[in-house]
Formats: structure tokens, sequence, C-alpha cells
């Protein structure tokens, strides 16, 4: 596979088979992804690799802890504003179509949201967390090696949703997978195959049209 068609056959998966996915091939996979670009070569990046018999034990961990969560940072900026706004807000109405929920089914929507908290059934997942002095261009680091990861799984055969709903599990996660305190969720990857036959894989979402978003300056 081109990086064409791994960057072009990637999408976030919200609905996994159970497929095991070995461990060798989870390594392989980050080791190779360490070669993304980063500033100073800092790597600012620390993973931990939730897989096979460690992921009941964590979604059970997670259904029983009493641990009170809190955001680690905000997800989007709290006054979102236009284009941006309207692309999300298009994004989730064409998921929750395929799913057939209609907006005012508020419970039916909470309750697919959830399923972000089991990684999707997949039958992996890793959390990238980043240490907490680093700054925006350490961050930007982490999309970096986080995207060639996501490439390098789909030219493997395998299939990814990057999570950054997982950060508002923070301190339940953390505590999992007995995190430095110095180090920050950033976010969850559910690692697996996709289900071919749910709805939910058939999304693809829109993309801005280039001359939106791009100057060749004279």
């Amino acid at each position: 596979m081109n990086v064409t068609d791994a960057v072009n056959t990637r999408k976030s998966i919200r609905a996994f088979l159970n497929t095991p996915v070995a461990d060798e091939l989870v390594a392989e996979l980050l080791t190779k992804a360490a070669r993304a670009p980063s500033g100073g070569n800092l790597q600012p990046w620390r993973i931990s690799v939730i897989n096979g018999a460690t992921m009941p034990r964590f979604l059970s961990f997670l259904a029983d802890t009493d641990i009170e969560d809190k955001p680690a940072y905000d997800i989007y900026p709290r006054d979102l504003k236009s284009p941006y706004r309207d692309a999300r807000f298009k994004a989730g109405e064409d998921m929750y179509e395929l799913l057939g929920i209609p907006r005012e089914d508020k419970p039916a929507r909470f309750a697919h949201l959830a399923r972000n908290y089991n990684f999707f059934d997949a039958p992996a997942g890793l959390f990238c967390f980043v240490d907490r002095q680093m700054g925006m261009p350490q961050w930007s680091d982490l999309g970096m090696f986080l995207q060639t990861f996501m490439l390098l799984a789909q030219e493997a055969g395998l299939d990814t949703c990057a999570q950054e709903a997982w950060s508002m599990r923070a301190v339940s996660v953390s505590a999992f997978v007995s995190a430095d305190p110095e180090w920050m969720l950033f976010c969850g990857i559910a690692l697996g195959h996709r289900d071919t036959n749910h709805p939910v894989n058939t999304l693809v979402t829109d993309r801005e049209p280039l001359e939106n978003w791009a100057t060749f300056v004279e």
C-alpha cells in the first residue's frame, strides 16, 4: 500500500470486530511510527497499550471504579465559531443519520457516545500521554506521531479511531496504567479490524475544498 492509498482509506472506525491484534504487531507499528518528526528530537509521546486479557480487566475497572474524573483539557474551544462549528455539527448529524438516531433521541445519542469508553469494541487500545511541561509545539509532534501510527496501521490491514474523548476519563485511565503524575493523557486510539457490516463505518466526512484554506502567494 502506498502513502496515498493509506491516507485515502484511513478513517475513524466506530465499530470493530473482536479479531485479536498481536502485541508484536502493535510494537512493530509503534517502533516505525517513532520516526515521525519531533522538534528538537524530544519525542514527547508516552504510550500505554491495552490489549488481550488486559482489555476486559480495564473495562471492568472503568465500570467499577469510583474515581472522580475530570477533563484533562478542553477538546474544542468553548466558543467555536463558523466554519469550524458547522463542520463539527454536520459530521455529527451525518453519523447519527447513518445510525438511524434522530436529534430528539438524546438517550440513544449519549449511548453511542459512551461507546468511546469501550474502544468501540476494538480488541486493542492505546493511550497517548505527554509530559505536562510540554507546550503547543510538542502537541503538534503528538499529532504527527499519531497520524504516522494510524497510516502504518492501515498499511498493516488494521483500522483505527483516534479518541480525544478519553481525556474525559483521564484520572481513571492514569490510575489503571500507573502513569507518572507528570504525564497528561492526550487521547486514546482504538485499534483492530473494522466491522464492514456496521452502518457507522460507511461515514465519510467532508473536507473543505483547497481554495477555502490554501493560498498560493504571488
